[in-house]
This record gives C-alpha cells, sequence and structure tokens, in this order.
C-alpha cells in the first residue's frame, strides 16, 4: 500500500493533530516545525516567534481512502485562513496558515482548493503556498497532546470545540 504525506500549519498543531488523528484514511500524525532558519528548533524558541518556523501536522495518509484535495477540505474547514499570522488568541508567524506541498501534483492541488475556497470565505485567503523546507519533530510531550491532555484549559476550551466541528461536519469520514 502507497502512503502520501502532507504538512501543513493552521495555528497551534495541537488542534491540527486532534482533527487529523480523526480523519479516516489518515495513518500517523506528527506535531512539528517548518519554515524556519534555526536548525533543531525548540518550542520555546519557536514560540518566540524568532526562528521563522510554523508549527505544523506532518501526515502520513493512504491516498486510495482519503484523497489530499479531501485533507485540504479538512484544513481550510478547521481554522480561519483569512487571519495573517494569528489564529483565535494565538498570535504569530509561528500560527500561519500554510500549505508546504510535496510535489508538483500537491501544489498544483492545493492551488486549485485555494481558488475555490477563495469564494467560500468573505476575506482573502492568506495561507502560503511553499515547497516542503526543513522539518522538524516537536518535542515527544507535543504528540498526541489533545488525547493526552483533554482537560488541560487551552484543550478543553480551544481543540475540543474543533474537534467537536469537524465530528459534525465530517461524520461520515471518521476513523471510528
Amino acid at each position: 500500500m502507497a502512503t502520501e504525506t502532507a504538512t501543513l500549519g493552521g495555528g497551534c498543531f495541537w488542534c491540527l493533530e486532534a482533527v487529523y488523528q480523526e480523519l479516516k484514511g489518515v495513518q500517523h500524525v506528527e506535531s512539528g516545525y517548518a519554515g524556519g532558519q534555526v536548525t533543531n528548533p525548540r518550542y520555546e524558541q519557536v514560540c518566540e516567534g524568532t526562528t521563522g518556523h510554523a508549527e505544523v501536522v506532518q501526515l502520513t495518509f493512504d491516498p486510495a481512502v482519503v484523497s489530499y484535495r479531501e485533507i485540504l477540505e479538512v484544513f481550510f474547514t478547521i481554522h480561519d485562513p483569512t487571519t495573517l499570522n494569528r489564529q483565535g488568541n494565538d498570535v504569530g508567524t509561528q500560527y500561519r496558515s500554510v500549505i508546504y506541498y510535496h510535489d508538483a501534483r500537491q501544489r498544483e492541488t492545493a492551488e486549485q482548493v485555494i481558488a475555490e475556497m477563495a469564494n467560500v470565505w468573505d476575506a482573502p485567503i492568506v495561507t502560503e503556498l511553499k515547497p516542503l523546507p526543513d522539518y522538524y519533530k516537536a518535542e515527544a510531550y507535543h504528540q498526541n497532546y489533545f488525547r493526552q491532555n483533554p482537560m488541560q484549559g487551552y484543550c478543553a476550551y480551544i481543540v475540543a470545540p474543533k474537534v467537536a466541528k469537524f465530528r459534525k461536519t465530517y461524520a461520515d469520514k471518521l476513523n471510528h
């Protein structure tokens, strides 16, 4: 079985990770950092906003079950692609909306989806579209964060509502 990889940033990686872990066809979700100029950045450095990295998730998925297009459609549903360098109260370049494509086909699909989403949102889409730069896996305590910390304040008030919206909107695509 051939798998593909997608790398996306849309605010805090805990939110994206929690949603994509429930999407049918996604086999693995890893939180990490991409797009900056520091080698092997630490979370504290990325949070300062000085490394240039975005918080991202890297997904391994089965394209026979879920297409890259569907992954992007979910992406544009679970974050606001019209706010530059912010998602809700999370502000800074590390929270930017970005699609890092892995090949020309992903770039073309992303361009099409972004164009389609421009008709859905009331404000201009600010999502960056760039080739995948160096990627760094986030620290172990960031992996499976929502599943391990559902009652933590940020998870309860920010992540949980996004997961609930995803479950309602994409009930037919849940991996349960």
